[in-house]
């Protein structure tokens, strides 16, 4: 029996191509993984349980952006597994093309929307688990530009800055109850959408989900218990 066993992991954007590497990292620990997708149907023909020995508890048509997506949510996950120990958000977006001076209202709120909404209604959900367990872990997945921004890329950098932010602020505040929670900053990430944006880059320097996925279960396992308020940078060679 290893650490994971039965062990209630909620995963969000779990159909994306990071997010399934992080669902099958789990279930083959044995961990009984909630996946949530904002879509109908695609975690199902994924087939992500399939030879692993974990849980899979699909929910579909869970669209994180919208508050009140969490009371539903909530009370859906209870219902069918039970309290939460583990919160994995992966959820993203990326957009390009827009200088600071240019950028619309839209393309901010559109980032805001879809790299913070998702992890602070996933929080109000699950966080209160963690509180009255007296121990949880908590990952965000945000990106290299959290720490830097780069041009007309502004949007998405400060989104991602902002998730950073709120991800150590709200390690300070759980910290007293026993609740770790950190942020993994991957570089560009190996997937098919990426490659077929940028198909004259060099994908052996992106950083695979795999590698992504291996480290947010480190962060998540008993030998991360002092760890709070990180920034991991996964970056790969990019």
């Amino acid at each position: 029996m290893g650490e994971f066993t039965e062990k209630v992991v909620v995963v969000s954007g779990a159909a994306g191509a990071l997010g399934r590497e992080v669902v099958r990292t789990f279930l083959q620990q044995g961990a009984r993984v909630c996946a949530l997708d904002r879509g109908e149907g695609r975690l199902a023909a994924l087939g992500l349980d399939e030879g692993r020995p974990g849980r899979l508890e699909i929910f579909d048509g869970m669209d994180l952006s919208q508050p009140e997506t969490v009371a539903s949510l909530r009370e859906q996950v209870h219902q069918r597994v039970g309290q939460v120990e583990v919160l994995v958000n992966t959820v993203g977006g990326f957009t390009y093309g827009e200088t600071v001076y240019e950028l619309s209202t839209e393309t901010l709120r559109r980032m805001l929307a879809v790299n913070v909404l998702p992890f602070l209604n996933l929080c109000k959900a699950f966080v209160p688990d963690l509180i009255e367990r007296g121990r949880g872990k908590v990952v965000t997945v945000g990106a290299k530009a959290a720490l830097k921004g780069g041009a007309k890329t502004g949007a998405y950098a400060a989104a991602k800055a902002a998730l950073l932010r709120l991800t150590e602020s709200m390690a300070a505040e759980l910290a007293p109850a026993g609740v770790q929670v950190n942020c993994v900053l991957p570089g560009t990430i190996d997937t098919p959408n990426n490659r077929a944006e940028m198909p004259n880059a060099d994908f052996t320097k992106w950083v695979s989900p795999v590698e992504i996925a291996e480290t947010i279960l480190s962060l998540t396992s008993s030998q991360s218990d002092d760890i709070t308020g990180a920034a991991i940078p996964v970056y790969g060679q990019s």
